[in-house]
């Protein structure tokens, strides 16, 4: 985790979205523990609670589940759930922005997506 925090954001909710990142992009997975509030409020130079109040926005969301003095665990199939609400999200909040700003600036839908195309083919053989 990224010990940077934003002064706009709350930083429990900064906490929740940096955790919420580490399942999307598979760094934390079904069944895995979070790094424990103790030692996040350590490393981090934070209040305990403030960690606490960060995973208890996971938990409330069905994302991780407490047990009991063992920690708290990713909940099976949390990726899928967040890449639904993200997917979804970015439809409706991202996704007008975009095309607004590809009409404003004349770009042609097509030519971006063949232009991702030859890009990604590209790194490919250079891998």
């Amino acid at each position: 985790m990224d010990p940077n925090w934003n002064e706009d954001i709350p930083i429990y909710r900064q906490l929740r979205d940096r955790v919420v990142a580490m399942i999307l992009e598979g760094v934390l997975g079904d069944g895995d523990a979070l790094p424990s509030v103790r030692n996040v409020a350590a490393e981090y130079r934070l209040n305990p609670l403030t960690v606490l109040k960060g995973y208890q926005e996971l938990v409330d969301e069905g994302l991780v589940e407490k047990k009991r003095g063992r920690g708290m665990f990713v909940n099976e199939g949390a990726r899928a759930k967040l890449l639904k609400n993200e997917r979804q999200r970015f439809i409706e909040t991202e996704w007008p922005r975009v095309l607004e700003t590809i009409k404003r600036l004349g770009l042609d839908p097509d030519a971006l997506l063949k232009a991702e195309a030859t890009a990604k083919g590209e790194e490919n053989n250079n891998d």
